[in-house]
């Protein structure tokens, strides 16, 4: 009785205990939320005060152009009013001159006729009578014009900025356009593609163009402000959906945001969303490698002298950064065969309980470890590869196993040295498979599902499938021998891999399935 008490009570703890540890976490949760806001509404209230003095300046330098603008036109207009004086004062002061000429010789003329007619001598007056008809008939006066050739009148000149004062009393600030509403469920990541959709008030339709911004995060919600990395932007966006391209998912998630622009002014950001865009990140672990290949974090060289190797930085195991690693070929000349090569061991290091790889198996492994779930990396040989394998092991691979010798390794091999061949190997044994070697090979992990598939990465045909069933964590394995392979990872499952696992769970040939060489 006492014995089933306890135990009963010894659940009851158990469960409470429980309880109070979702609590705790629901707590902590709620906590860094209300900080994370804390720390927004701060940041957001020292824009506010930023910003104030941006358009107070923005403000002061408008009207400063407008007054600018209103001296620079007053000046203009009264320097044309200026021009207009001096035109017509200079036009009236030449017809002043004219008229005054004329009067001085019809003065002449006057006087010259009116002292002939008190001459006696009927001769000399005939003859004068007969000059000043003459000079008469030829005299400016008589062909002067007696009207005014400008007027006095200015009016012509004046102003009336009634209108304008109108206007300016009017002024508004900038109509500002509204913040786009971005809906995550219409938005879509695939392919390592992530396209974003959005829409506007239908009040604004004067808008030019939208502001696309994005940046990787491992905070799943809303951004954070202590955000480690900036905003990448996208700008002059015509329509209302955008499709970024070509991602490596090197995050858990990324961070959208979209703003409207009409011709002089950009509206509200609309309220962030986050995105999963989680892919399956690893490196080549220098820790493993035979000493034959050098490694770092973003190559691995074959050394066919034994070259020194190189300890890895230490990394997480999750999300780490993605990307192209490659394994650089040196000069082939005189490089033995791996079957007739000897080559001493070395001490292990790097990796805790186990040795570098040694002896003939030049291996090295990812350190990216896949315990559940589908996963997709794609492997690139250069040209010239002589011998090199591609594919996973367990953790327990021995220093001189080689990859598909063992029952704890699947891959696929290509061989170019000699004789070539193209096969699958598991426990010692091999398939061969026809067709090309594709230039890029890509490796799909249903660790679940008991599934590791090979495909052309290009046109995404199956080349060959292993069935089993996993009773430890696997870990990317390569191998590689005089040339090299690029690694790319950080890669979302194709969809033509997951249309095609999800219509032929027996990996049977359909009209839209990829074709099947081996299995």
């Amino acid at each position: 009785m006492k014995t089933a008490l306890h135990n009963t009570v010894k659940v009851n703890n158990r469960s409470r205990q429980e309880e109070l540890q979702r609590i705790i976490s629901t707590l902590a949760n709620k906590d860094d939320e209300i900080q994370n806001f804390i720390e927004t509404l701060n940041h957001t209230l020292q824009n506010v005060q930023i910003n104030t003095a941006k358009v107070l300046l923005d403000l002061e330098q408008e009207f400063g152009t407008l007054q600018t603008t209103l001296d620079e036109m007053k000046d203009s207009m009264a320097n044309k009013i200026k021009q207009e004086q001096a035109y017509k004062s200079q036009e009236l002061q030449n017809q002043l001159t004219i008229c005054s000429n004329a009067l001085e010789g019809s003065e002449e003329l006057l006087e010259y006729a009116n002292r002939t007619l008190s001459t006696k001598d009927s001769e000399a007056f005939t003859k004068a009578a007969k000059q000043i008809k003459d000079r008469v008939t030829m005299a400016p006066a008589f062909r002067l014009s007696l009207k005014p050739k400008i007027s006095d009148n200015m009016t012509h000149l004046m102003v009336d900025f009634s209108q304008e004062k109108h206007m300016l009393k009017s002024l508004k600030f900038l109509p500002v356009p509204r913040a786009p509403e971005v809906d995550p469920a219409d938005c879509l990541v695939a392919d390592n593609c992530v396209t974003i959709m959005w829409s506007i008030s239908e009040d604004d339709k004067k808008i030019d163009h939208y502001i696309l911004e994005y940046r990787k995060t491992n905070h799943e919600g809303l951004p954070r402000i202590k955000e480690e990395k900036n905003w990448d932007i996208i700008d002059y966006i015509k329509t209302t959906e955008y499709t970024l391209s070509g991602l490596k998912f090197e995050s858990k998630y990324m961070n959208f945001r979209v703003r409207a622009c009409n011709k002089a002014v950009a509206g509200d950001y609309s309220e962030p969303i986050t995105l999963e865009t989680k892919g399956f990140n690893f490196n080549f672990d220098g820790t493993t490698s035979h000493q034959n290949l050098k490694v770092d974090d973003f190559s691995v060289e074959w050394d066919s002298s034994g070259g020194k190797g190189q300890e890895n930085k230490v990394k997480g195991k999750e999300n780490k950064g993605s990307g192209q690693v490659s394994l650089l070929k040196r000069n082939m000349s005189g490089t033995p065969s791996p079957k007739r090569t000897s080559v001493s061991c070395r001490p292990g290091s790097g990796r805790s309980n186990r040795d570098r790889f040694s002896g003939e198996s030049y291996t090295v492994l990812g350190d990216g470890v896949i315990e559940n779930g589908q996963h997709y990396w794609e492997v690139k040989s250069q040209k010239d590869c002589k011998s090199y394998s591609i594919g996973v092991s367990y953790r327990n691979l021995g220093k001189f196993d080689q990859l598909g010798k063992t029952i704890t390794s699947w891959c696929v091999h290509i061989n170019n040295w000699l004789q070539a061949s193209f096969a699958a190997k598991h426990n010692n044994k091999a398939k061969a498979m026809d067709g090309q070697v594709p230039d890029r090979i890509g490796v799909y992990c249903d660790y679940d599902g008991g599934q590791i598939s090979f495909y052309n990465a290009d046109t995404k045909q199956l080349l060959h499938t292993f069935k089993t069933k996993f009773t430890q964590p696997i870990i990317p394995a390569f191998m590689v021998w005089c040339g090299g392979l690029s690694l790319y990872t950080g890669l979302q499952v194709p969809s033509a891999l997951k249309s095609f696992q999800k219509g032929n769970g027996e990996l049977s040939n359909s009209a839209n399935s990829l074709i099947t060489l081996a299995q």
